[in-house]
């Protein structure tokens, strides 16, 4: 025998829902103009909670990552990654996209057009303006 009043979990559920829609659950707002509850959208979130978009840190740790390995020297093996072609006979069909693609890719964004992007890498204090706007960049 329950001493307490005994709920049904459905019924749990429920009251829960509606007490995370009067103490303000993050995803659940008050329309100002309606009135109406509604969800909000991942980029109102995004606004809200001011976290950096997923695509601009991706770019921008790659850049910063290709940046660290152009210093490095041709004699390392990382190095023969970002920049060398494969050795081996290719497969049909379209070629896979490299490191060095990527990051010409990133550059374009920025407005740096074609460069030589591996003379630029040398110059520290450039090369990090241009990863940190990419990092500013409004990417749909």
């Amino acid at each position: 025998m329950c001493t307490k009043m005994c709920i049904s979990s459905h019924e749990q559920s429920r009251r829960h829902k509606i007490k995370l829609r009067f103490t303000g659950h993050p995803r659940i707002r008050r329309d100002e103009v309606t009135g109406d509850w509604r969800r909000l959208q991942n980029e109102e979130l995004n606004d809200l909670y001011s976290s950096p978009n997923i695509v601009r840190v991706i770019k921008s740790r790659r850049m910063r990552w290709g940046g660290h390995v152009a210093r490095m020297g041709e004699e390392r093996g990382v190095y023969r990654v970002l920049v060398g072609k494969p050795e081996r006979k290719r497969p049909l069909g379209r070629p896979r996209r490299r490191w060095v693609d990527n990051i010409r890719m990133d550059l374009q964004e920025v407005r740096c057009g074609y460069v030589e992007w591996i003379g630029l890498v040398q110059d520290t204090d450039r090369w990090r303006t241009l990863v940190s706007g990419v990092m500013n960049l409004r990417v749909p």
